[in-house]
């Protein structure tokens, strides 16, 4: 299986749940500053870095975990459907493939953080911006990760997008 977390940067709450499912953090402990700003890719891409897919690591069933920046763009992710539908078809692969959307978990804070800190480059108040978003939104990223783990393994749809706009 393969999983890729998406939403506009893919540099903060992607990073964050990339970091969950492959237990890089621990869900049963508060995030501390170090925790956060520990994760690889965690506010580290530009806009140059969206529509990129990034490959975090392999999960303890061995499922392959991305994350992908879409930008403003709502057909990247059924665009991505589409032809991942038309590989698997072509190669005549098993391979089921999860998009998850992180965007539903990104609080307010992180919102102005990552603006502050990815496009307008002033670190010195973006930053705890984000780290404090990331503290708020913590308990969202770990349900988000749990539901998309558990829709992967509860159907058998080949390509499933998940909008998460119900996760709370």
């Amino acid at each position: 299986m393969i999983y890729i977390y998406n939403d506009y940067g893919g540099t903060h709450t992607t990073a964050l749940a990339a970091a969950y499912h492959l237990k890089e953090l621990q869900s049963n402990k508060p995030l501390t500053t170090e925790d956060i700003l520990s994760v690889r890719y965690f506010n580290k891409l530009n806009t140059s870095d969206m529509g990129k897919i990034i490959f975090h690591g392999f999960d303890e069933d061995g499922d392959s975990v991305y994350t992908i920046g879409r930008g403003n763009s709502k057909v990247l992710v059924p665009s991505l459907k589409n032809l991942s539908l038309l590989l698997k078809e072509k190669f005549d692969s098993n391979e089921r493939i999860i998009f998850s959307n992180t965007s539903p978990t990104v609080p307010f804070a992180m919102t102005i953080g990552g603006l502050l800190s990815r496009r307008l480059k002033i670190d010195s108040l973006g930053v705890p911006l984000l780290v404090k978003g990331a503290k708020q939104t913590q308990g969202e990223i770990i349900r988000l990760v749990h539901h998309t783990k558990e829709k992967a393994h509860s159907t058998q749809e080949k390509v499933l997008v998940l909008e998460n706009t119900h996760i709370q």
